[in-house]
């Protein structure tokens, strides 16, 4: 399996809190754990040459992981099509955190994606489908001494499974973790991780993002069905 860990890669080079949390970036420490797991990894960020996502990059994928916060907007709409297509020929997506208001997210969900939100909480997040192959080898639920506070309503389609709920100190709940099948793609949206947390450093956070890029590498694809790849979408 072929894994593209995109990272937009903006907080870890202007603010030092950040780059001492994440060093390589966010995009290198989800790389280093997929590696240790066994997974073929390259990363990809937003200065690179078409946001490191050519053709040659996306047809290489089996699932791109995607990370984004501040710099939404900044992302070519033209290379958003092209992962739209992919998608939907087949390459899973793994969306992370702020990303669910990346343009390639709310294209596939075809919403706002808005959420409330506030600053720093404590998080317990509660795995509600335990038999679920994301949840693998995932505790009942366990905590987040700290992360950003995301609350309902989510302004997503229904999804087809929720895995993960979130509780906040607040009394806030989240769907945190959910799924979504979008032509021969599947896609999971992962809420914990905020760039001023270790969060990609937690054991639990490792093993369910794992454990999706796992799940979410495609099956088939398009060409194995006889299908011709179809000229990229517009968005």
């Amino acid at each position: 399996m072929k894994v593209t860990v995109w990272n937009e890669y903006v907080h870890e080079q202007e603010h030092e809190h950040i780059k001492t949390v994440y060093p390589k970036g966010i995009h290198g420490a989800i790389a280093d754990f997929l590696v240790k797991a066994g997974i073929s990894v390259k990363t990809a960020t937003l200065d690179m040459p078409e946001h490191g996502l050519t053709d040659d990059v996306l047809e290489e994928t089996d699932v791109l992981i995607w990370w984004g916060h501040c710099a939404h907007e900044k992302v070519d709409d033209a290379i958003v099509a092209k992962v739209k297509d992919r998608v939907l020929r087949g390459m899973g997506l793994v969306v992370l955190h702020s990303g669910h208001h990346s343009k390639v997210f709310k294209s596939l969900m075809g919403t706002t994606c808005n959420l409330m939100w506030r600053d720093n909480d404590r998080e317990r997040i509660w795995c509600i489908e335990p038999n679920h192959p994301i949840a693998k080898g995932v505790p009942l639920h366990f905590e987040l001494e700290n992360e950003e506070m995301y609350g309902e309503r989510f302004d997503i389609p229904q999804p087809d499974e929720v895995i993960f709920l979130g509780w906040f100190s607040g009394g806030e709940v989240f769907r945190s973790g959910c799924t979504f099948k979008r032509g021969l793609g599947k896609i999971f949206y992962f809420q914990p991780g905020h760039e001023t947390f270790p969060v990609y450093h937690n054991e639990i956070i490792q093993r369910i993002i794992t454990n999706a890029c796992l799940w979410a590498k495609p099956n088939v694809i398009s060409e194995e069905l006889g299908c011709p790849n179809p000229a990229p979408l517009e968005v």
